[in-house]
């Protein structure tokens, strides 16, 4: 199994900077990294990821192995190739997804239903391993148990057995060198469960560790809570990947923690209904006080879409129910997260990552911008 290499460039208390390295290139830490859950993120092309500046996009494995299927993504060279991006990809094992639809469950796997036609499906570690090695991204997940917040005590214990046996025989049918494995965390918001999960887990010598389970009905301080429960058992020089998080307070409270790398399908789905994030909070374009105003939607962003359209204009794209605008302010989001981290990997590196925390929690800490 070829590991991915991970080297720390600096670090201010728990926040850290650094370089992971996979077999096919490097992507600097703390990092976003936008979901293109069917091949493409949503609005989004090949060329606007490059011009973003973005280093890693993610495939959904159980939508793309319902469609077009594993094989056929195979067959046209792999999920990179397949959606003509040249840089580094990520796919998650699909069991988010797969856990939200009523399944059934047990020790050996999980079988559900399609989304898309009814029929139905196997899931276990094992093929969820192989699907994704058909897939062809330069990371894959292990098959986990995504229990929902809250959730009884047996419900927590049990989806963290399955999730630690599980990334074994993950572990054991993982057979592409030039293919890393991440291992995930469970536990739900119990710091001895979420330490329990981390130790079993960092004990299999995964690439790299994900933190999966959270942001899923719990508050911030409950997630960071069993966040850092988590972290203080995972190795040093290995990336630490929260799943499924993507506001940019979660984000700098997770980085203080010690996170590296993050996902998120929030910059566009909030961006397909008019809602921005910008460096005063989030702004609904939407609103009609927005209906003559030449101001781009964020003054303080440099993006593409900031440098030529107006608020006004934008409004009126969504008003006339143009598709262009929910691709216009989606860029912007995404434009605005990958510029944050950035911005924090800068302030590590300075040594004002503390100042930067504290300007973000000012804005963003606020229930009105909280998770969307």
């Amino acid at each position: 199994m070829f590991a991915v290499n991970f080297k720390e460039t600096s670090r201010e208390g728990a926040a850290r900077a650094g370089v992971a390295t996979t077999h096919r290139g490097d992507y600097q830490t703390p990092c976003f990294m936008p979901v293109g859950t069917r091949g493409a993120i949503r609005h989004l092309s090949a060329q606007d990821y490059e011009e973003l500046g973005a280093r890693i996009v993610l495939g959904n494995t159980y939508h793309l192995m319902l469609r077009p299927g594993a094989q056929v993504v195979a067959d046209l060279g792999g999920l990179g190739a397949f959606a003509g991006w040249k840089g580094l990809t990520l796919t998650d094992s699909g069991g988010f997804q797969v856990f939200s639809l009523n399944p059934d469950v047990d020790d050996d796997g999980v079988s559900f239903r399609s989304t898309y036609d009814g029929s139905m499906h196997r899931f276990t570690p094992e093929s969820a391993v192989k699907t994704q090695e058909l897939l062809g991204a330069d990371i894959q997940m292990v098959l986990d148990v995504c229990a929902p917040l809250p959730s009884t005590d047996d419900v927590i214990r049990l989806a963290l057995k399955r999730t630690s046996a599980w990334a074994l025989r993950a572990r054991n049918s993982h057979t592409r060198t030039d293919q890393s494995l991440f291992g995930i965390v469970q536990g739900g918001v119990d710091e001895v469960l979420r330490g329990e999960s981390a130790k079993i887990t960092a004990d299999l010598n995964f690439d790299g560790y994900g933190i999966g389970g959270l942001s899923v009905g719990e508050t911030r301080e409950e997630m960071l809570v069993a966040l850092a429960a988590a972290i203080e058992h995972l190795p040093k020089d290995r990336p630490r990947y929260l799943m499924g998080v993507g506001d940019p307070a979660s984000l700098v409270e997770a980085v203080n923690l010690g996170v590296d790398q993050f996902d998120c399908v929030m910059q566009t789905r909030i961006g397909r209904h008019g809602t921005a994030l910008t460096s005063t909070g989030k702004l609904n374009i939407t609103r009609a006080e927005f209906t003559t105003s030449q101001d781009p939607i964020d003054s303080a962003c440099s993006c593409s879409v900031c440098a030529r359209h107006s608020r006004g204009y934008i409004r009126h794209l969504f008003q006339v129910n143009e598709p262009t605008a929910a691709r216009l302010v989606s860029i912007h989001n995404v434009a605005f997260t990958l510029d944050l981290m950035s911005k924090m990997r800068e302030a590590i590196s300075l040594g004002k990552f503390n100042q930067l925390r504290r300007s973000l929690l000012a804005t963003w800490a606020d229930p009105a911008n909280d998770k969307s």
